[in-house]
């Protein structure tokens, strides 16, 4: 594990401590190999048209998956999205957005406005973009936990969550250089219902699933920080220990995506705030492996 201090930036000097490539050569993948990059619902706003920019550049010679968050959209949607009550904790710790069928409309009502900002956002840059629901057979999911903790007392609710339990490629029928999906990530369960999914957790087994070298978790933090510092490179053995005896909150949900993705398949993980190019060439942000990098 390696810390980077003052490595705040968006952008840094041809062979500044990259991870492969320099300019223009932001990874590894091949032509046909597609990158997936989550795209979180706290920082999409905050995604200038630069990042766009240069998410298109890196898009016409790689098929893309991105899998977006709904968190900010959904607080703005309502009030009641920012109460400490619509989140919920299982008994094992885990917390879940409390999900009725109410609630899934809601993430319709977001992902469908924010879908039409996205799409519009690569065209006007030439890539071509589809959405694709998680739920329209592209991703499973399993029996939901039904104890959660509530106001200290543990009871048994319906929440519609589910684990993810499967990813059918084959819904991802269009994979091409230009072309891109955007997945809103519901799932369905056996019995047919429509379910929420972790996005960070989502975005890992469609990366698995896909064959994809590289997974991209964009959010609103620079780095993994660890006792304070920021964090260049670092093992799926270590992040895992860091993830399950210091991570909080958010991070450590990324944390446990980036260990399935690598368990899955995926070559390496990298998560920041940057533009795609430079968190594949290490410029910035913190990178995932299945063992540190030399």
């Amino acid at each position: 594990m390696s810390g980077a201090p003052g490595d705040g930036g968006v952008s840094g000097a041809p062979g500044d401590g990259g991870v492969s490539g320099g300019p223009g050569d932001a990874g590894v993948s091949g032509a046909g190999t597609p990158t997936v990059v989550k795209l979180g619902g706290s920082c999409l706003d905050d995604l200038d048209g630069a990042w766009w920019d240069d998410l298109a550049a890196y898009g016409r010679d790689r098929p893309l998956i991105l899998v977006h968050g709904w968190s900010k959209p959904l607080k703005r949607l309502s009030p009641r999205y920012s109460e400490p009550s619509a989140v919920l904790r299982d008994r094992y710790g885990n917390q879940s957005r409390w999900t009725t069928p109410e609630v899934i409309e809601d993430i319709r009502t977001v992902s469908a406005a924010l879908a039409e900002d996205v799409l519009g956002r690569l065209d006007r840059r030439g890539i071509t973009a589809e959405r694709l629901l998680g739920s329209d057979g592209l991703v499973a999911a399993g029996e939901a936990e039904r104890w959660w903790w509530r106001e200290k007392r543990l009871v048994e609710l319906e929440n519609l969550v589910g684990p993810i339990t499967g990813v059918d490629p084959a819904a991802l029928k269009n994979l091409r250089p230009g072309h891109a999906y955007l997945v809103t990530p519901l799932a369905r369960n056996a019995a047919g219902r429509e379910v929420n999914t972790d996005a960070d957790r989502a975005a890992a087994a469609v990366a698995g699933a896909t064959g994809a070298a590289d997974l991209v978790l964009v959010t609103d933090v620079a780095h993994l920080l660890v006792d304070g510092e920021p964090v260049r490179e670092i093992g799926a053995a270590q992040a895992a220990a860091f993830r399950d005896n210091g991570a909080t909150g958010g991070m450590r949900k990324k944390l446990r995506a980036a260990g399935e993705a690598l368990d899955g398949g995926v070559r390496r993980v990298v998560l920041g705030s940057a533009s795609v190019t430079d968190l594949l060439a290490g410029r910035t942000g913190t990178v995932i492996t299945r063992t540190p990098q030399t």
